[in-house]
């Protein structure tokens, strides 16, 4: 029931395209700009290109800003090179055989996935290959063991960092006179020197980089630079 809504929620944040032509991913972009493409498919009923061209920085779109109280990068849709829609994340397209699903994080993408209307199991788009992402996707398929250990390794940064920063956080929160004074305080038994947080900091924004190239996201895992930002 709560997916279905979630679903119902997202297909309503995506507004008609002006049928612009989808303009080329430049060098100079990859940092700032990204597409996934859904292939066509005749098996799929599905005879059109479809891609999704995230703009982090909103950049040509709708005047190259945000629309008001959002906080994550404008997403549209092409059809055949034609932009049909244009949503703030996260979004759900509705496409032949399915629902694109797009979601954009702190740190990169977090969702860029075809669920099938059949219920079957989501994939994944693929990437341009100038892209970030589709340049770490091909390092990965050139070499997978390298690929694995780095993703290995970017979790237990990630961890490490978690563990490291719940009580560090905590102690900060209950620093507060308001919350002090409801709960009391609790005394960090972790007491990391500053050089040694601003490596944490470092190590798991790039950590959590990795993770988003990949499209990968867990609640717990990726919320280590949330906890690093507040110590």
């Amino acid at each position: 029931m709560f997916r279905r809504l979630q679903r119902t929620r997202q297909l309503r944040r995506a507004k008609p395209g002006d049928g612009r032509e989808l303009s080329r991913l430049r060098w100079w972009q990859i940092l700032t700009r990204t597409q996934f493409a859904l292939p066509s498919s005749t098996a799929a009923g599905r005879p059109e290109l479809y891609v999704v061209d995230v703009h982090h920085l909103a950049s040509d779109l709708e005047g190259g800003k945000l629309a008001e109280g959002t906080r994550h990068p404008k997403i549209a849709l092409y059809r055949d090179g034609r932009r049909t829609h244009i949503a703030d994340s996260p979004v759900a397209f509705e496409v032949p055989g399915g629902v694109i699903e797009a979601a954009v994080g702190d740190y990169g993408l977090t969702r860029m996935h075809l669920v099938p209307e059949d219920g079957g199991e989501a994939t994944t788009l693929v990437p341009h290959p100038r892209s970030l992402e589709g340049r770490r996707a091909r390092f990965g398929r050139r070499h997978p063991a390298a690929s694995r250990l780095i993703g290995l390794l970017a979790i237990v940064i990630l961890l490490i960092g978690v563990v490291l920063m719940l009580p560090q956080a905590a102690e900060l929160i209950t620093s507060i006179p308001p919350v002090a004074d409801r709960i009391g305080t609790f005394t960090s038994p972790i007491s990391l020197p500053g050089w040694l947080n601003i490596s944490l900091l470092i190590a798991g924004v790039l950590a959590a980089t990795e993770r988003a190239l990949t499209l990968r996201n867990h609640w717990l895992i990726d919320a280590e630079t949330t906890w690093t930002s507040f110590v």
